[in-house]
């Protein structure tokens, strides 16, 4: 619902914001692309911090690289993140028909033979960087209940929360997992994106590009309440703007009852795929913040 607050002169910038990446839709495939790297061009200067992270985290995850390396996949992973606003605005406004004359689907027969064995499905994924229009993509085949983790600035959090509810078949708030549990016990679709550090209370210690990384073992918990089916899918953005989202057989042998041994294999799975396409992470999320041992909250980051 329109709030009045919103008119006021503090969110004027965000409206200036929405309304370009609202026109973005309307642009060529490749002009998105070009546009997009002008916007990472554009926000540099207001980039600083997140780019510290980026690098950050590439000295943890590819310690035998060189600066010349590291600099290069920063330089891609920040166009990169140029092309999601974009993304997220072709996720919120486009029509279905322009948007299926972008996408190539590969392995829809492992999500239909899920939603056969009637527990429903958790549709796992990563926080790749097409990630929002990847769910939207998703749901030009099924129908799909989304996770929603609110967001800092009210009015943008407002927007992609409705386009979230229009588009989908319900809402999974992060701090009510038990909806989540109820839509697959009604053998529905759940889009679900565990990899990023949620605090010391909720995860479990396990290994990412080998470093510990604290990780939410809310997947195989959902997986063994429900009896439903994990399914790994990843959107990925192509040269010519185009998108392929491959989705792959549910996992076997899943969940084992040990939370580090599933959490493990989520992170292994995740590493795996972000390895084929490093540019097209979200590497700017404080993945390593949270250490063991009390007093160990980001010392891993300056």
């Amino acid at each position: 619902m329109f709030q009045k607050q919103f008119l006021h002169p503090r969110f004027w910038l965000t409206w200036f914001g929405l309304g370009l990446m609202r026109l973005s839709i309307y642009l060529p495939p490749r002009l998105q692309v070009w546009a997009g790297r002008l916007t990472a061009l554009i926000m540099r200067p207001l980039t600083t911090a997140r780019r510290r992270i980026a690098i950050r985290n590439f000295e943890l995850c590819f310690p035998d690289w060189s600066d010349a390396q590291r600099q290069a996949l920063l330089d891609a992973n920040m166009r990169t993140m140029g092309m999601l606003l974009i993304e997220t605005a072709m996720s919120w406004w486009a029509s279905d028909k322009a948007l299926e004359k972008r996408v190539r689907y590969v392995g829809l027969e492992h999500l239909e033979a899920g939603l056969a064995a009637g527990k429903g499905v958790i549709l796992l994924t990563g926080h790749f960087t097409s990630m929002e229009l990847g769910g939207r993509l998703i749901m030009l085949k099924t129908p799909c209940y989304v996770m929603f983790r609110e967001l800092k600035n009210p009015l943008f959090n407002e927007v992609m929360l409705r386009a979230r509810k229009f588009h989908s078949e319900g809402i999974v708030l992060q701090d009510d997992p038990r909806s989540m549990l109820r839509a697959l016990r009604k053998n529905k679709v759940v889009w679900y994106a565990p990899d990023q550090d949620f605090g010391r209370r909720l995860s479990v210690f396990v290994k990412f590009f080998g470093v510990t990384a604290a990780t939410v073992p809310a997947t195989a918990r959902m997986a063994k309440m429900s009896g439903a089916k994990v399914i790994p899918f990843v959107p990925r953005r192509e040269a010519d703007g185009s998108y392929t989202l491959t989705l792959s057989p549910a996992l076997t042998d899943f969940p084992t009852g040990d939370d580090e041994v599933d959490a493990q294999r989520i992170n292994n799975w995740v590493e795996k795929e972000v390895r084929r396409t490093p540019e097209q992470y979200y590497w700017v999320h404080r993945r390593f913040k949270t250490q063991p041992g009390e007093g160990k909250k980001g010392l891993l980051y300056k």
